[in-house]
């Protein structure tokens, strides 16, 4: 009886560790990742010879392409936190794909289409800078000028 209840509570408890543990792994990859670029961009800098900032931009890419894996493990795993209600936009309006520069009226980027950088792993930002959805694509968006700076398309399902 113990050993069942002791069973059922260790798999209570163990899902939210997985969740969190991948969210993790996420944070470590890209923490390592800056930190490897800083050490390629310090060895130009310093004139270390070539081979070594050869070898250190190998390290570089090794290591987005391991994040990239991880970031497909954490969709895959989670496919319902990127299949959100379909997007509406302002009235009659339709959904064109756009590039970074575009500006957009301030309808588009109301509090209503900000999303949480957080939940979605995306980057953090502060200031006039908020990620925007805008219909299956993430915008970030510099809500000063209605300017789009930065495109991910394809973000939502």
């Amino acid at each position: 009886m113990r050993k069942t209840i002791l069973l059922g509570l260790m798999t209570i408890i163990a899902v939210p560790t997985v969740a969190s543990a991948q969210s993790g792994e996420l944070r470590h990859d890209r923490r390592e990742i800056r930190e490897q670029q800083r050490d390629v961009n310090r060895a130009v800098r310093n004139g270390a010879p070539r081979s070594e900032v050869r070898r250190q931009q190998r390290d570089v890419r090794e290591a987005r392409r391991e994040y990239r894996e991880d970031w497909r493990d954490h969709r895959r795993r989670n496919p319902a936190l990127y299949r959100g209600r379909p997007w509406v936009g302002p009235r009659n309006y339709r959904y064109h794909p756009v590039n970074v520069g575009h500006h957009f009226a301030p309808a588009f980027y109301d509090r209503r289409y900000w999303i949480d950088p957080y939940r979605y792993h995306l980057r953090p930002v502060s200031g006039w800078r908020h990620w925007v959805r805008y219909g299956n694509d993430v915008l970030l968006i510099d809500t000063r000028t209605g300017r789009v700076l930065e495109v991910n398309r394809g973000f939502f399902f």
